[in-house]
């Protein structure tokens, strides 16, 4: 099925490399019109530009964006109205990992966490959903992670912070339904994807990234570490009218990790 998304007009945060990369050209690729955004604004522009290369110039943008700042939240949105005439997909990528347990963590890497991991989604949907109303139907995709549903004794933060994402998608999707905004909001949880961020996992811990691979997989029953196009695909779904019956949901890219 070609153009699953055609006429589509979608923002994704966290644009400049990894998921977020992947995202903007499966959507792109499949019919929408695409503004990228990351506050590496050089990395959304090459995202862009490796889109546009693909599909023709005005198929993409790339800015410059803080998600963590209102302000820098309105002007992604009027560069979506400007850009893109209008919006009606919003993908809430971007987001981080902090290391530390409870007793180590520091709490200013906390509050980063939850700034970029949760508080990122607050400003978004709450500055987005005027301007997709105009466009419905709409959909918001939030990216949390198996880690919001799976607790480690390690990474406190990150947990909640995307629990949080998990259960605040939910709150924003019986909002839209109850106002019925014919807009749909659902989370994607995925597990280990070979994204950079697994580049940099691996220099910390000093490994071999082929070893990290490998350390990982044995952790996943499916036995392979999954790749960016796997969790893009899911956008693509949840991003399409074919999962217009699907709102306060939580989808798992997890190998079967939640199933054990």
């Amino acid at each position: 099925m070609a153009g699953r998304v055609a006429g589509k007009l979608a923002l994704v945060t966290g644009a400049a490399q990894g998921l977020g990369r992947a995202h903007c050209i499966r959507l792109a690729q499949e019919g929408a019109r695409v503004l990228a955004t990351d506050i590496n604004a050089g990395g959304a522009e090459e995202t862009a530009a490796i889109i546009n290369a693909e599909l023709g110039e005005g198929t993409a943008y790339g800015i410059g964006h803080d998600v963590t700042d209102p302000p820098a939240w309105e002007a992604a949105v009027d560069a979506a109205r400007e850009k893109l005439g209008g919006l009606n997909v919003l993908v809430n990528n971007a987001g981080i990992g902090v290391p530390g347990n409870i007793e180590a963590c520091d709490f200013g890497d906390w509050q980063r966490c939850f700034d970029i991991n949760v508080n990122s989604i607050f400003h978004g949907c709450q500055k987005a959903l005027p301007l997709m109303r105009e466009h419905a139907p709409g959909s918001i995709i939030n990216i949390s992670s198996i880690a919001g549903l799976i607790a480690s004794d390690t990474m406190p933060a990150y947990n909640a912070s995307k629990a949080a994402v998990w259960m605040l998608s939910k709150s924003i999707a019986l909002h839209c339904a109850k106002k019925q905004m014919n807009i749909r909001c659902n989370s994607v949880h995925p597990t280990f994807v070979d994204t950079p961020i697994l580049d940099g996992t691996a220099r910390s811990a000093q490994l071999d990234k082929g070893v990290l691979m490998e350390k990982l997989a044995r952790q996943i029953p499916l036995k392979f570490v999954g790749e960016p196009n796997d969790i893009a695909n899911a956008v693509l779904y949840l991003a399409s009218d074919e999962s217009r019956f699907m709102t306060g949901a939580e989808l798992k890219l997890d190998g079967g990790i939640s199933a054990m």
